[in-house]
């Protein structure tokens, strides 16, 4: 599960950075950096024992979860009961 988390925070953190730098105006650096993050992503995701299809159906669920605990405490998005909803499902569902 580690795993899944370290993959999902560099997945999310290194997209996150990369539109501050587009879409905020925020200094190259952070588009630099983040697409560092973003390319350790894809090693990251290596770490895992299970063949690749399994893994990427349950980091998914994972994905969905840490995209909406990022949204909430970082951008101020709060989630709505569909929105947990459907987290909880693809939580759950994979595997």
């Amino acid at each position: 599960m580690l795993v899944f988390i370290l993959a999902g925070l560099c997945e999310i953190g290194g997209g996150y950075l990369v539109w501050q730098w587009m879409k905020e105006g925020k200094p190259l650096w952070y588009g630099l950096l983040g697409g560092i993050i973003l390319a350790a992503y894809g090693v990251v995701a290596t770490f895992q024992p299970a063949g690749f299809g399994r893994v990427y159906t349950t980091y998914g669920g994972f994905f969905i979860v840490m995209a909406l605990l990022w949204a909430w405490k970082v951008d101020g998005f709060r989630p709505d009961k569909y929105d947990i909803i459907g987290a909880l499902i693809a939580l759950t569902l994979p595997g």
